[in-house]
């Protein structure tokens, strides 16, 4: 999976809107800011890669699911009485 996927960018942005509030509001250097950006990337990775994983079904569970299925027996028919 790639690092520059749009999912992975938008994760990304959200998670590094705090450490570019800090560098705005003076606590962080550009440098400092700077430096953790690719952290956030990163991250961004690791959390859809983590939610892909998790939401993905296994092979297991469909190709179980396929041979669990019964089908109904067909209906007996009524014996006739006239002989």
């Amino acid at each position: 999976m790639s690092p520059f996927r749009w999912d992975v960018l938008l994760v990304a942005l959200v998670l590094a809107v705090p450490v570019l509030g800090l560098g705005l509001r003076g606590d962080f250097t550009t440098e400092e800011m700077v430096s953790r950006l690719p952290w956030c990337l990163l991250a961004g990775w690791a959390v859809v890669a983590l939610l892909r994983a998790a939401t993905t079904p296994r092979e297991a569970a469909k190709k179980g699911a396929a041979d669990d299925v019964v089908e109904p027996a067909p209906a007996a028919e009524p014996e006739s009485a006239a002989a």
